[in-house]
């Protein structure tokens, strides 16, 4: 693989007018599409498999022409203090809003009167009005909302408060000027890394074409492939780390290559063919983790993955290409005015070591120490996990500033923390001999079920083989008790169904949830271990070592434990939450884990590659193992320093973002980078290393036959270069040949 991509590296640097080109008629080509595109509707949600999605399909299918998948809107009303909705100002005014909801837009499908349809509290304080609409809420007009969001602020006038509530006000999430934050502060560490503004900027122009790449093409396939708004913005998040990361570590070993004396055509040549196979490996170690969550079997995650893995081999693809491209454009201001100035004169900084060997000697000299620490400071981190609740999120979790949350807080008050959400029971009752018998006991069951406090009656479709029936649970719906309700409620219907032959779904927006978590639940561990699986056989593969892939897998674990902890304790137990920007803490959504661990793995990957290929590489050459580790990190210390600060830049720059699920993966992703990078790779790696010794880098004779040499270290292609340093060897001139 090093000789071809050392090939690769060489033609892209002399072909480098036709290689910019094309990736620039390649964005050119993406930004058309996703201009031309029509304007993305939301993601169709569903969970193959589940209780409550049979019950959705079935609604589809007996209530045809209801509009089960449009939006749906509540205008709540509270009186003034002392005075009732049915007073008959108050109910004026209502009766006014209703007429205006009506014709203010033609898709609204009905608007629902609350003083007919039992809508006002017991107390008399509270009323709100229902509204259905024709169409999703991603297809509403600005016109629509405009309407809906208008019609109470005569209401208001009047004294009373007026709150909205419903899917109805759902736009697509706002990317904030964080994110332009965490790309100038990946542009500083780049320039103080390279100290050249050109090298800094290499990564950062090649990262941003890759992703505006990807994106657009998203984009332009949304409405095609029924992909959500927050698919290009994990695309973004990804495609930006691991692209400025993939050109940081080429442009890095070609600035090396030039300092030991190559032509600018080898260098290019060399630093693809070396970093450039770590950069292969550790891309794909991405894709795979983030295809591999195809296997949860919830089409909005894997399709979340599909498109963030596209986005990622674009950045392995431009990184390979048009990152040397663009090295032949720069020229030797690659390298920076001292470097430039110092290129010819004897190296003396040699002798003089840097952070990294520093550091790897103090860790060589107390590695039972820095090991203990790592590993309890990690393992206290990690303590909250116990403590660890999944869900979606709804209304009740946004800012207190928002009229969703004003809204849901009046009917909490007004009609009990249940009434947010109500339960869809559905009775499937084709196979009954007495439909509305069966109806009848479904709801006299439902109704002596504790923590049940209202049950609607049957309502019948026109064949008549299929019943609703809607139940209000007493507690909110995030809560233990209301998934008690919808457990209790389908234990029952198993009965039901032994005794009349009727079939009792439960459905509804909570006992989606539900079910989404509790699959998320039980897919996390088979995932996580097809994820150690994979990272433990690929590295095996790499460092030709049983004892390092091991300690790699164990290590990501550890980070991914400690990065739970820490999202446990900001997002739902509200610790530090104002810090960033966690206005109401509650569940850790449902699929925020499992997409961590997939993430995870292969930025983990990352500097498990860069690092330790450069300890491999020394003990290969007759280093000790202790001088290895040292070797290692003055070679690769800097750079995957670098790599991870800008990494937690990118990601800490999404936790600015309005959504909340977007706010959540990036401060997870962060914070997991920070304990991989730092504790993981550059603490606890080197202290196993240190203690394990020779051992650390043995492989059983029979198992090194088996394995493919991915030859990762380019130390095949070295052999065949002759190690020269400047000018061509008769090797480097074959290669050319061929």
């Amino acid at each position: 693989m090093a000789t071809f991509l050392y090939k690769l590296g060489r033609l892209a640097f002399r072909r480098r007018r036709y290689v910019a080109l094309i990736w620039v008629a390649l964005l050119a080509l993406a930004g058309f599409g996703a201009a031309s595109a029509s304007t993305a509707t939301s993601s169709s949600f569903s969970i193959p498999g589940t209780e409550a999605q049979r019950a959705f399909d079935l609604l589809e299918q007996r209530f045809p022409g209801g509009s089960a998948d449009g939006a749906t809107a509540r205008v709540v009303f509270k009186a003034p203090d002392n005075e009732k909705m049915s007073d008959p100002a108050n109910k004026a005014e209502v009766d006014k809003v209703i007429g205006e909801l009506k014709s203010g837009s033609d898709q609204i499908a009905s608007v629902s009167d609350p003083y007919t349809a039992g809508a006002v509290s017991k107390d008399g304080s509270t009323a709100y009005v229902s509204v259905s609409y024709k169409v999703n809420s991603m297809e509403l007009t600005d016109g629509t909302r405009d309407a809906l969001e208008d019609a109470g602020h005569a209401a208001q006038k009047s004294g009373m408060t007026v709150e909205i509530g419903g899917d109805a006000l759902m736009v697509i999430p706002e990317t904030g000027v964080t994110e332009i934050i965490g790309v100038a502060i990946a542009a500083i560490v780049l320039v103080i890394t390279f100290g050249s503004l050109i090298a800094a900027g290499l990564p950062l122009l090649t990262a941003l074409i890759g992703v505006g790449i990807g994106v657009s093409t998203i984009t332009a396939l949304a409405n095609v492939l029924d992909l959500g708004s927050t698919t290009s913005t994990l695309a973004m998040m990804i495609g930006l780390a691991v692209g400025i990361d993939y050109a940081l570590f080429i442009v890095s070993r070609y600035r090396a290559e030039l300092a030991d004396g190559r032509e600018r055509e080898d260098a290019a040549g060399r630093a693809v063919g070396t970093a450039g196979s770590a950069v292969v490996f550790a891309g794909l170690t991405v894709v795979i983790a983030l295809v591999g969550l195809a296997v949860v079997n919830i089409p909005m995650l894997s399709k979340m993955g599909f498109a963030a893995a596209g986005t990622v081999a674009i950045a392995v693809l431009i990184a390979l290409t048009l990152v040397p491209a663009l090295l032949g454009f720069a020229g030797k201001r690659v390298l920076g005015r001292k470097a430039r100035k110092a290129a010819g004169a004897p190296d003396k900084t040699e002798d003089k070591p840097n952070m990294g060997t520093r550091w790897a000697r103090f860790v060589l000299r107390k590695p039972v120490w820095v090991l203990l620490v790592g590993v309890i400071g990690l393992g206290t981190v990690a303590v909250p996990v116990a403590s660890l609740e999944m869900g979606l999120p709804d209304e009740g979790s946004q800012p207190t500033s928002t009229t969703q949350r004003r809204a849901y807080d009046l009917l909490s008050d007004g009609f009990g923390p249940g009434f947010n959400g109500p339960l869809m029971v559905v009775v499937d009752t084709a196979d009954s001999s007495d439909g509305k018998t069966a109806a009848k006991q479904v709801t006299d069951e439902i109704s002596g079920i504790k923590g049940v406090v209202a049950v609607t009656p049957a309502q019948f479709n026109k064949a008549g083989d299929t019943a609703m029936i809607t139940v209000v649970p007493k507690d909110r719906p995030s809560s233990v008790d209301t998934e008690n309700v919808v457990h209790a409620i389908r234990d029952a219907g198993k009965d039901i169904k032994s005794d009349t032959g009727a079939e009792v779904l439960v459905t509804g927006s909570t006992a989606m949830n539900i079910d989404f978590s509790q699959k998320m639940n039980d897919a996390l561990l088979p995932y996580l271990a097809l994820v150690v699986g994979l990272a433990f056989l690929l590295l095996m593969v790499v460092f030709r070592s049983v004892l390092v892939p091991l300690k790699a897998a164990l290590g990501f674990l550890l980070s991914v434990v400690a990065a739970l902890g820490a999202v446990v304790a900001v997002f739902q137990w509200g610790w530090l939450g104002s810090l960033f920007g966690v206005e109401q803490p509650g569940p850790i959504m449902s699929m925020m884990p499992i997409f961590m661990v997939g993430v995870v793995f292969g930025l983990a990957m990352d500097y498990e590659v860069f690092l330790v290929t450069r300890m491999r590489e020394a003990y290969v050459h007759g280093e000790k193992p202790g001088q290895a580790i040292v070797t290692g990190f003055r070679h690769g210390a800097r750079v995957v320093t670098a790599a991870a600060v800008i990494m937690m830049a990118v990601f800490a720059g999404f936790i600015g973002s309005s959504e909340q699920m977007v706010k959540m993966i990036g401060f997870s992703l962060a914070i997991a980078v920070f304990f991989d990078a730092f504790v993981v790779r550059m603490a606890i790696v080197p202290a196993v290393l240190a203690l394990l010794g020779h051992r650390a880098w043995s492989l059983p004779r029979w198992l090194d036959r088996i394995l493919p040499n991915v030859d990762v270290e380019g130390e095949g292609l070295r052999e065949q270069l002759d190690e020269t340093p400047g000018g061509e060897t008769g090797g480097e001139r074959e290669l050319t040949r061929v």
